[in-house]
């Protein structure tokens, strides 16, 4: 017989999942707004009438940052990489006891979080190629100057 708590847990995943994918958004926009770029965040683009179009339409939320290619790699980096923070409130709470090993809707909730840590592969390409991005900005701007310094 499948208890009540069992019930709950597929729920509460979904829940955790839900509100952890936009978190994990906000995360990319918070960095992004801390640097002073420039970003939008869009919820359920390219989404199709019907709960069915709701739930397949991918990605549910998409952050995109508009650089000028005047800022600095690193914050479009720091911006990719901001969701794994969100990890570390649950490992603090398991490490402290507060997520009992016992209970499956703490462990479903915190699995679920969990999950929306994970940066996606379009973060990490950020991460390796913010460069490059920059540079294209800049080379679509003939105002634009790169950082630092060059010997010509």
């Amino acid at each position: 017989m499948i208890g009540t708590d069992v019930v709950v847990a597929a729920p509460a995943l979904a829940l955790a999942v839900v509100v952890g994918l936009a978190v994990h958004e906000w995360a990319h926009a918070l960095v992004l707004r801390l640097a002073g770029i420039d970003h939008t965040v869009s919820y359920l683009p390219g989404r199709t009438d019907g709960i069915i179009g709701l739930l397949t339409c991918c990605p549910w939320a998409v952050v995109e940052p508009r650089p000028t290619g005047r800022e600095p790699a690193v914050h479009l980096r720091a911006a990719a990489l901001a969701p794994v923070l969100l990890a570390v409130p649950v490992f603090a709470a398991g490490f402290g006891g507060a997520i009992p090993a016992d209970s499956p809707i703490a462990m479903a909730v915190a699995i679920g979080w969990l999950a929306c840590s994970v940066p996606s592969p379009q973060d990490f390409s950020v991460v390796f190629y913010a460069h490059r991005v920059l540079e294209t900005e800049i080379a679509a701007d003939p105002n634009a100057t790169a950082l630092g310094s060059r010997a010509d």
